[in-house]
């Protein structure tokens, strides 16, 4: 079957005061990115001909950053509030001539998936006016309640308020998200009412207008954790243990071992490969690729780094933008990468701090190295030429070269680029003053009597 058109309508003009903050609710982020930008990206993956999001006028920057996802989001504004009817009101003009599934979706439900959305749109291709999403609560207390005809078909939705108890043992519920078809969505929406107590518009009301045309309803199902709606912080961290758990099972199911998953967080643009190790208590900020074979140890902390095939970094090891770790490369406990190529097979073993900087192939950096890449205004760039040996406790003050080859003495203050081949040693010459230590020792114990 030919896949169905589709267009996006997302609500996002929601006040979120269960939130307690001044960033708008929608802009809370899982998996280091906003809900509304999960919920875009969801609905992008069916290629949509149109989409809109509609705000509140107490948020105009969602708007902004919506378009800042999406080239050519149309935004609608909603003021004031007059339900989820009113809301899709705001967004028809963006949808001017448009025939296909109008898929509405939730800015504060951001773990519906792309395959969720398509099934729904497809019911519509399949004849059905309006098409609801589903779930089975554990608890399906004030949601309301999907109530099925004898052939399957979707009959009405049920307020929990408004439920008779037989109703009330219906435990298919409603999410909220829909398909409708945008025809009858153009010519239906303004027969919404709002005759009750909030004098508001819902949209839920659409399904009772296309049973009065004789139009058929659908329902698929999607899980609780799918349609899991963010009104709080406490839910906010229920979605991210949601989403952590799914990256960590595609990263397993992909190829790769997370020794202890739990203790593993993602971000939502993380890349594994396959055959990658990766040890406990590992957590990946935004901007991550790790290639097959790579190993990552435990307590270790990642973001906006490469790391390539066969390389290593951890235990303890944080490797910030612009870190690249090379094939074999090696990064060991307590060394911090930043904006820094490691080349193939190069060594930073301990305790070190490598910053605006390129090591070459098979160098190796001793235990305490630090390139001092910050003169207090600019940073300036360290180079370290292949196969070149840094001894420990060196500082590498930039901008400044060691050539291919070149070693560098333990305790050495560089500060002239050094050639390749030769040995530099910059600090105070060792001097031994004969019986001093007996006499120090001496002298202060006479003291003391």
């Amino acid at each position: 079957m030919k896949a169905q058109k589709t267009a996006a309508i997302i609500l996002a003009a929601g006040h979120g005061t269960r939130m307690k903050s001044a960033l708008p609710k929608v802009m809370h982020e899982i998996g280091g990115r906003a809900m509304i930008a999960h919920v875009i990206d969801a609905a992008g993956a069916l290629e949509p001909s149109r989409m809109a999001v509609v705000i509140g006028d107490h948020a105009p920057d969602v708007g902004g950053f919506a378009q800042s996802v999406r080239d050519g989001i149309a935004v609608a504004v909603q003021s004031p509030p007059q339900g989820t009817g009113h809301a899709v009101m705001q967004a028809l003009p963006a949808l001017e001539d448009f025939s296909g599934a109008v898929l509405v979706l939730y800015a504060d439900t951001p773990l519906v998936t792309p395959q969720t959305l398509r099934r729904l749109a497809d019911e519509i291709g399949k004849g059905a006016a309006v098409a609801v999403l589903g779930f089975r609560p554990e608890n399906p207390g004030a949601y309301g309640r999907l109530k099925l005809d004898d052939k399957g078909s979707l009959a009405a939705i049920v307020e929990a308020k408004d439920a008779n108890e037989e109703e009330l043992e219906i435990t298919l519920c409603n999410s909220g998200v829909m398909a409708i078809d945008a025809a009858f969505l153009q010519k239906r929406l303004k027969d919404i009412g709002n005759k009750n107590a909030k004098k508001e518009y819902y949209l839920t009301d659409i399904v009772a207008l296309a049973r009065k045309d004789r139009k058929s309803c659908a329902v698929i199902e999607a899980s609780a954790d799918e349609v899991l709606g963010v009104n709080s912080r406490v839910e906010l961290a229920e979605a991210e243990a949601v989403f952590q758990n799914r990256m960590r099972n595609k990263a397993m199911e992909d190829g790769a071992t997370l020794a202890d998953p739990s203790t593993v967080y993602f971000s939502w643009d993380t890349k594994i490969g396959k055959d990658v190790l990766i040890g406990q208590h590992v957590v990946f900020g935004p901007g991550v690729v790790i290639a097959d074979n790579a190993e990552i140890k435990p307590f270790s902390h990642l973001e906006g780094a490469k790391v390539a095939g066969k390389a290593s970094a951890g235990p303890f090891a944080r490797l910030r933008p612009g870190a690249h770790l090379k094939t074999g490369a090696k990064v060991g406990n307590f060394v911090e990468i930043k904006k820094a190529v490691i080349g193939e097979g190069a060594k930073v073993s301990h305790l070190t701090y490598i910053g605006d900087a390129e090591v070459g192939a098979e160098a190796n950096i001793g235990a305490g190295t630090i390139t001092c890449n910050y003169d207090g205004y600019n940073k300036h760039k360290t180079t370290i030429g292949k196969g070149a040996f840094i001894g420990s406790n060196s500082s590498l003050v930039a901008p400044v070269s060691i050539g291919e080859g070149a070693y560098v003495g333990s305790g050495s203050v560089v500060t002239k680029d050094v050639a390749p081949g030769d040995l530099a040693v910059a600090r105070g010459r060792q001097t031994a003053i004969k019986g001093w230590a007996a006499r120090f020792h001496e002298s202060h114990k006479a003291k003391k009597k």
